[in-house]
This record gives structure tokens, sequence and C-alpha cells, in this order.
């Protein structure tokens, strides 16, 4: 047989699709546990199908067949914060267990600063990863400020909306596609947005203290994309001259 006759074997890519498979297998033990409707299904498994075909798509493009220890971390993330979106979705129609919403979303919360030391002890850091764990953030801020929004009003919207916003306006104005400088400060005003909505979500505070602390939190928040929008303007007026 000649070297063109032979068949190269391209590497799999298992990654995703076990991430899959244990997402579905969070969503039946919430479904046995504490119940999941039809809603938490549907939203549930869209998401995990998008996870699935994004995160095996930008794998292909890197040119990675595996996951490093730090991906698997998030994907671990992922996979809770996949159960925290089918009990948000189910919330729309009724109650859904706040214990068991609050453990997801908390634990989820907590690794997030635990795949980034994976990645840093392990030399395993990649852009795959940091854009991974990114993604994996902005959805469960999302996801938190949708059910926080039922109780507080709609406006709580905003923190899990502000992201996307800015993404949107990154396509039309390219400048705002410029690198940032590293500030501790923004990984600082990130997380409080997580914390926050879930003691908010919660319950534990009283009404009145819930909305100052979401409203604090949308205004770092904003403070800290207000920062940054104006950094890369001035960037953008100094390339010019």
């Amino acid at each position: 047989m000649t070297i063109s006759e032979q068949h190269v074997v391209e590497p799999t890519i298992d990654g995703p699709s076990i991430g899959l498979v244990g997402q579905f297998v969070i969503f039946a033990g919430l479904a046995t546990s504490v119940g999941l409707g039809s809603a938490g299904w549907l939203v549930g498994t869209a998401y995990a199908i998008i996870v699935c075909v994004s995160l095996t798509r930008a794998m292909h493009r890197s040119g990675t067949h595996t996951l490093g220890p730090a991906n698997r971390v998030t994907l671990f993330r992922a996979l809770l914060v996949g159960g925290v979106l089918a009990l948000v979705a189910d919330s729309l129609r009724g109650p859904v267990p706040v214990v068991t919403f609050v453990a997801l979303a908390a634990v989820a919360l907590v690794l997030d600063g635990v795949d980034g030391k994976v990645a840093r002890r392990t030399g395993s850091s990649t852009a795959l990863g940091a854009r991974f764990d990114m993604e994996i953030d902005a959805i469960l801020i999302l996801g938190l400020s949708v059910y926080v929004a039922e109780e507080l009003g709609w406006w709580v919207l905003a923190i899990g909306a502000l992201r996307y916003v800015f993404v949107v306006f990154q396509q039309v104005m390219p400048w705002l596609r410029g690198r940032l400088p590293h500030r501790y400060s923004r990984k600082v005003v990130a997380a409080t947005q997580g914390v926050v909505l879930v003691v908010a979500g919660s319950g534990v505070l009283p009404y009145v203290l819930a909305i100052a602390a979401v409203a604090l939190a949308l205004g770092t928040l904003a403070w800290s994309f207000g920062r940054d929008t104006r950094w890369l303007w001035r960037e953008k007026v100094l390339i010019r001259r």
C-alpha cells in the first residue's frame, strides 16, 4: 500500500460530546430531585447543544483535540450553568427550589476562580480556554439577572445584557475591539456581579437592601464598561494623530 492509499485518521474530539452527556445527566438529576418543567428542558437542551457545537468548532479552529485540565473545570462549570438556566426558565412559569438554584450558581461561581489557577499551575493557558471561560461567565450572569429581575424589576437585566450590547457595538465600531490593558479591578467588578445576584436571588436580604446591592453592582459594571470604552476611544484618537 502506498502512502497516497493510506487513510489518515483524524483525532476525535470527545470533550464536548462527553459534556453533552453530562449535561443531560444533570437535567435528569434535577427532574428526579426537584422537578424540571418543559421550559427547563427546552432551554437547557438548546443551551447544551449550542455549547457542544460551539466548543467543538472552536477546538477544530484552534487545532485542539483534547481539553486540558483547566478547560475540563470550565466544562464542568458549563454543566452547572446549564442547570441554572434550566431552573431560570422554569422560574418564569412558577417557583423553583431556591436552595438548589443557589447551590448550582454558587458552585459555578466558586469554580470560576479555579480554572484560571489550574491553567497557570499546569502551564495550559490558551486563547480558547480564556474565551470559553469568558462566555460561560457571561451566560451565567445573564441567567442570574433574569432570575433576579423577576423579583426586583426588569432593569436588573442590564447587568446580564451589558456585555452582549458591547459585543454588538464592536461589530459596527471596530475601534472597540482594541486590546485593553490588564486591570485587576475589571475582574473584581465582574466577580461581584455574580455574587450580588446570587445573594439577591437567595432571598436572604430584605427587599430594599437587595435593590440597593444590585443597583450598586450595576453601577460598578457600567463604570467599568465606561472606563474601558473611554480608554479605547482615546487610543483611537491617538492612532489617528
